[in-house]
């Protein structure tokens, strides 16, 4: 990797501008910290920006991250206070549809019983409804809707606000915050990373630790510096807005258990419709599109649970900003092999805003600290690997991918 030359040196360089990246400068900056933050574009110009809000959601979230959305429910009430910009959090609640007694892949009426207990032991307040309630809170339900899980204390918030709140409030803490400024390369010392490069031949000097949370970038990035394969790819999460319709339709973040559906209320009257539902890579424009025929069918899936949207008028749907995704569906943070001072955050899966202020902070104590925090261990880097020597000690087994 060829440089200009010139050289300066941060106790903690922080490689993304995203809800992570920003997030854990701010948490850096308050302790103090000598922080530097790169992001290769503009702050929240990835999947951390964009039109509408994204949700506060323990409803129906994989259980293995219950743990720290418990966290953040305890923290999210109070950011905008911190950071003294708005998040536009509101806690709306959450309603998860049930339309079938038995359904795949959660299982329908039979398992909702269940999936309540195991919430609630979890420090995730859960309550099961049946037709009469959830029709009294949410009047415009269609008539196959037959119970929901209710999450009261879910809600929404403004994810592009959030990150530009953090970016402001971690430069104010001394932080400094450099747009338009990619990492394309990493200088090591055996295993330790001494440099960051740059793609306009800056050598960035990292004293303490590196925190690699630029995204979709990081699989591809630790592939080519550290030979080191991550089991995480992009993909390109399709949004609809509707026109405005009045009156609102919906009162509450909703869910489906088995419908590729998820519905928010936008303030200006618009309802924004997404759910699993993906993009296509124009290899032309090099920008992610939708594809006309899912934005209709999304849309149809949520006319078939609130009748009133049937014929509204889409007003736009984007699939632009890439997200990654992991192959087990939730996210890998952890330090990688070759990379001690390394620490890495990746593969959100589609759901990673709504912890990404109890995950900032717990980076934070990790990078400080150097001991790794319990509520971090699930996600680690090494439960991709199960095979065992002799004496039942865990291996390492990895192939280079194939080209």
């Amino acid at each position: 990797m060829v440089t200009d030359g010139s050289t300066e040196g941060h106790d903690y360089v922080v490689v993304g501008g995203g809800i992570y990246g920003c997030g854990v400068a701010w948490e850096l900056a308050k302790r103090g910290a000598d922080v530097l933050l790169l992001e290769s574009g503009t702050i929240a110009g990835g999947a951390s920006g964009g039109t509408g809000k994204r949700g506060i959601r323990a409803n129906g979230r994989d259980p293995r991250e219950f743990p720290l959305m418990s966290m953040a429910y305890e923290m999210w009430p109070g950011l905008e206070g911190e950071l003294g910009a708005p998040t536009g959090y509101v806690r709306t609640g959450h309603l998860l549809l049930i339309e079938r007694e038995v359904g795949r892949p959660s299982g329908g009426y039979t398992s909702a019983s269940s999936r309540m207990w195991l919430q609630q032991q979890n420090g995730i307040p859960t309550e099961l409804l049946d037709r009469g309630r959830l029709k009294d809170m949410e009047p415009g339900v269609g008539d196959g809707v037959i119970n929901a899980l209710h999450c009261a204390e879910d809600g929404v918030a403004d994810h592009g606000a959030t990150t530009r709140g953090l970016a402001r409030a971690a430069e104010r803490m001394g932080a400094e915050v450099r747009e338009q400024t990619a990492a394309v390369g990493l200088e090591r010392d055996g295993e330790r990373v001494v440099a960051v490069v740059t793609a306009d031949g800056q050598r960035i000097g990292v004293n303490d630790t590196l925190m690699l949370l630029s995204n979709t970038h990081v699989p591809g990035f630790v592939e080519e510096q550290l030979d080191v394969i991550l089991p995480v790819w992009s993909i390109l999460p399709q949004v609809v807005f509707t026109k405005p319709v009045a009156p609102t339709p919906i009162r509450h973040l909703i869910g489906h258990d088995h419908r590729p559906l998820t519905m928010k209320a936008i303030p200006d009257g618009r309802v924004m419709v997404t759910g699993g539902w993906r993009g296509r890579w124009n290899p032309e424009t090099h920008r992610g599109e939708t594809v006309p025929a899912d934005v209709e069918a999304n849309l149809g899936e949520a006319a078939s649970v609130f009748p009133s949207l049937e014929g509204v008028a889409i007003d736009k749907s984007d699939a632009s900003r890439p997200e990654s995704t992991c192959i087990d569906g939730i996210p890998i943070i952890d330090r990688l092999p070759g990379a001690k001072n390394m620490l890495v955050g990746t593969g959100w899966s589609g759901h990673g805003f709504a912890i990404s202020i109890a995950v900032n902070r717990l980076l934070a104590d990790w990078a400080c600290s150097g001991e790794k925090p319990a509520l971090l261990r699930t996600f680690s880097y090494e439960r991709f690997f199960s095979k065992l020597d002799g004496s039942g000690v865990r291996r390492r087994n990895v192939p280079k991918r194939e080209s």
